[in-house]
């Protein structure tokens, strides 16, 4: 007879937390998966449908405004109209290649955004080609005004419908149900880590343990139903009819893999690896077999070179064009900083960057000019996280720089500082001198690169973070980052701004 461990807890995202109580059950599992929600397999195949239906009336709609703006221009309907059609067959066949609506990338990530940009630049540079084979003289219409606008409105659609969706996981609607395998203390880990994070797109409904071990820690994370044996792995999963079985830790031997593959051949379970490969992104890990033996390399991180001058490429632009766009509400801001309090309208303090020099970085100047030093003023008050000085209440702030923090305005003079070289758009936290002599030896990586005007630390939490929790962004983020990734941070810290969380 199998046992299985059942807490009643819910511990998902939209639901209230109850005291938990447990109880053994000896009977079927049948009665729980009819509980359980419907499979992802089933939305995943009506949102691509959604998605293919806007992506071709975008596509449609970019080539009608460029066909009736040609009209105006020129009545040569007959080679427009079939320069029209390839462009529409071409350009939807690419995303179809570029698999830009497989289940696996679309709602989470950047990988979706890549797949639809580098599908639209194939699509492109093949009809390039068709137009100067066929000298297509009125191919300047579709790469001036199409292909831009276009992709744009793909772009558009895709963060649309993302939206969608991430309000309809929020109320518990379009997950994929997963069970999650392995030691308990591993399991544990990656089932806190899907209930913790709201874009994982995973429902975990189930978890498997070796034999012998303690299942109470992980029922208590919520409704699930935990096995100890795990060579029913498969028929487990078959039973609670579950899109994937992750596999977590030390389970993740190659002959368990092998045979756990075999037997869960004819579900629609798919097998999904919870690597412990800490701190490394997809792109840095690639896959090479050599006569069976599938090597994993992992790229080691570079801090040069011609990815890190295209950064700083896009630093200069975006800085330069920031500080001549915001140059009036700077006016503003400062005329309004002096009209608070006395003093100055700028803020300048020693900070630490690159490779442990220090920098004086500019802020507007959110506290009174008179103000004692933070240890002075507050003795040993800190709402921070340890080593990060903050308070939440601190009566050295003034009326206006409560408003300016809440929002970030009064970072906005660092904009100078990133055009000057010693910071950059997107980098970690620029640490202060006292915070830097407490680092612990691996902390010190953070200075591999140049500190940032936003980063993964404030679209995480800010100051409502750990200290192991804004270590742990850092230097992910100094491992991984890329320029893609960069904008995407830019994009999030306009909606964090805008909603401002931990902010003090």
């Amino acid at each position: 007879m199998v046992e299985f461990a059942v807490s009643r807890t819910r511990a998902r995202r939209t639901a209230p937390h109850h005291p938990s109580h447990q109880r053994t059950i000896h009977d079927s599992t049948e009665p729980i998966a009819a509980a359980i929600p419907a499979s992802g397999a089933r939305w995943a195949g009506g949102y691509r449908r959604k998605l293919r239906i806007t992506d071709a009336s975008v596509i449609v709609l970019a080539v009608a405004i460029t066909f009736v703006a040609h009209l105006g221009v020129s009545h040569d309907t007959a080679g427009f109209t079939w320069m029209s059609l390839l462009v529409l067959g071409i350009w939807t066949a690419s995303l179809s290649a570029f698999r830009s609506r497989d289940p696996r990338v679309i709602g989470v990530g950047a990988s979706e955004y890549k797949r639809v940009l580098n599908a639209s630049m194939t699509a492109l540079g093949i009809l390039a080609v068709a137009f100067v084979v066929f000298q297509a003289d009125a191919a300047r219409w579709f790469v001036t005004l199409t292909f831009p606008a276009g992709l744009l409105g793909l772009l558009l659609g895709r963060w649309l419908w993302r939206q969608w969706l991430i309000t309809q996981r929020a109320a518990g609607h379009f997950l994929s149900r997963v069970i999650v395998i392995g030691g308990r203390r591993d399991v544990e880990k990656v089932v806190r880590q899907m209930h913790a994070n709201s874009g994982a797109a995973y429902l975990v409904v189930g978890a498997v343990v070796e034999e012998g071990q303690p299942t109470q820690s992980i029922s208590a994370l919520g409704d699930l139903v935990v096995l100890s044996d795990l060579s029913r792995t498969a028929e487990f999963a078959k039973t609670l009819r579950v899109d994937g079985v992750v596999v977590a830790g030390q389970a993740s031997d190659s002959d368990f893999i092998h045979d756990l593959a075999w037997d869960l051949e004819g579900s629609t379970a798919e097998l999904i690896l919870a690597t412990s490969l800490a701190n490394i992104a997809g792109p840095r890990i690639h896959f090479r077999p050599v006569d069976g033996l599938p090597l994993i390399h992992v790229e080691i991180p570079q801090f040069d070179g011609a990815k890190h001058v295209a950064k700083r490429a896009m630093d200069v632009a975006m800085a330069s064009v920031a500080l001549l766009f915001l140059s009036p509400a700077f006016a503003v801001i400062a005329l309004l900083v002096k009209l608070d309090s006395p003093g100055s309208a700028f803020f300048a303090q020693e900070r630490v960057g690159r490779g442990g020099h220090p920098f004086r970085i500019l802020k507007f100047r959110s506290m009174s000019e008179t103000a004692p030093h933070p240890y002075e003023a507050v003795g040993a008050e800190n709402d921070g996280n340890g080593v990060l000085f903050k308070l939440k209440n601190d009566p050295r702030v003034t009326r206006l720089g409560k408003v300016l923090r809440k929002y970030s305005l009064d970072e906005l003079p660092q904009l100078w500082n990133v055009l000057m070289g010693d910071m950059s758009l997107v980098g970690p936290r620029p640490p202060l001198p006292i915070e830097v002599s407490a680092y612990e030896e691996h902390v010190h990586r953070r200075l591999y690169i140049k500190p940032g005007l936003t980063g993964m630390w404030q679209v995480g939490g800010r100051s409502n973070l750990s200290w192991e929790d804004s270590v742990r962004l850092d230097l992910y983020y100094v491992e991984n980052w890329s320029l893609m990734g960069d904008l995407i941070i830019l994009w999030r810290t306009v909606k964090v701004v805008a909603q401002p969380v931990g902010a003090y």
